[in-house]
């Protein structure tokens, strides 16, 4: 199944904004009131003129701290760019022109390249000009995160830092240390599941290690804390991108929230099965079939139960209760 990029950035945005804005733009953070923040429908205009429409995929209404709230509104526009377009500056312009015409408030414009090449600068202006004068002069925000080098953000406890590290520059070699890295950095964040799902999914997603890399990520990850170990393995996502793409691909909230509750059950799931077979190697068929069919409830006592077992007596004994 493809991916939509734009759609899987917009909705990490979304989740985690204020979190953007403090990692990227801590000058404009500071003036925004947080609990204003509200995402404004999604918008369809016509592209002046060009046969084309365009839905603005991150548009955030905002208020300025300590000003009446008359006067105090403002837009914020981000856009994920995940493909390089030669004309992009100008469709930047075109977007946060229509964007003006339609709400009549300031707008702060941000572009927030996520695609692997090319490495050189991204421009931040457009401009139209005469030699003897400028008429026009737009300028954007941009973030190119194949130019941000991850170990910047390693020690920054951000959630939105702990997605994107997975989409910035990155040594070959790195790739497994950079996706413990991030799951690192997830578990000591004051989220819920579904965020810490939500994230964790990002970070497999454009983290999808090859079997070589893999055997260096597991080697890592066996050489930490047993508890952080645990948690880290919760967090691995392989088998929950499934649900949560298809939701994002289709555009649907509904989607979403589907897959991430799904996806944060066949984790558990998942997590258990790896943990016995760690612990018992080998586990008879019977077993095998008992152990598909718990609840989520059940999964979460088993879990917590299989700390005290020794012996693969104590889990049919477990299954017999």
């Amino acid at each position: 199944m493809s991916i939509d990029h734009d759609q899987l950035f917009k909705v990490l945005l979304t989740s985690f904004f204020m979190d953007f804005l403090e990692l990227f733009f801590p000058e404009v953070a500071a003036y925004v009131e947080p609990e204003s923040l509200v995402t404004l429908d999604k918008e369809l205009f016509n592209d002046l003129g060009l046969g084309e429409s365009y839905e603005a995929d991150v548009l955030m209404q905002a208020r300025f701290r300590g000003v009446s709230p008359e006067e105090a509104w403002f837009l914020i526009h981000v856009e994920p760019q995940s493909y390089f377009q030669a004309d992009f500056a100008e469709r930047m312009y075109r977007y946060f022109s229509q964007i003006y015409l339609k709400y009549s408030k300031p707008i702060y414009p941000i572009a927030l390249f996520s695609y692997n090449s090319p490495i050189r600068p991204e421009p931040a202006i457009f401009g139209i000009g005469f030699p003897n004068k400028t008429v026009l002069q737009f300028s954007y925000d941009v973030i190119q995160l194949n130019r941000l080098n991850w170990r910047d953000f390693l020690n920054r406890p951000n959630p939105v830092a702990s997605a994107l590290m997975a989409k910035m520059k990155i040594a070959k070699k790195d790739r497994p240390k950079v996706k413990l890295a991030c799951l690192n950095m997830l578990i000591g964040l004051p989220l819920n599941a579904a965020q810490r799902l939500l994230i964790s999914s990002f970070v497999d997603t454009y983290l999808d290690l090859s079997l070589p890399e893999k055997e260096i990520y597991q080697a890592s990850l066996d050489a930490i804390e047993l508890n952080k170990k645990e948690e880290v393995m919760e967090l691995t996502t392989s088998w929950k991108r499934e649900g949560i793409a298809e939701g994002l691909v289709q555009g649907r909230e509904e989607g979403l929230e589907q897959g991430l509750e799904q996806g944060l059950e066949q984790g558990k799931r998942d997590l258990l099965q790896r943990l016995l077979h760690h612990r018992y190697t080998v586990l008879e068929p019977e077993l095998e079939e008992q152990i598909k069919l718990l609840s989520v409830n059940q999964i979460d006592d088993l879990s917590i139960a299989l700390l005290d077992f020794k012996t693969l007596d104590d889990l049919k004994n477990w299954f017999a209760k």
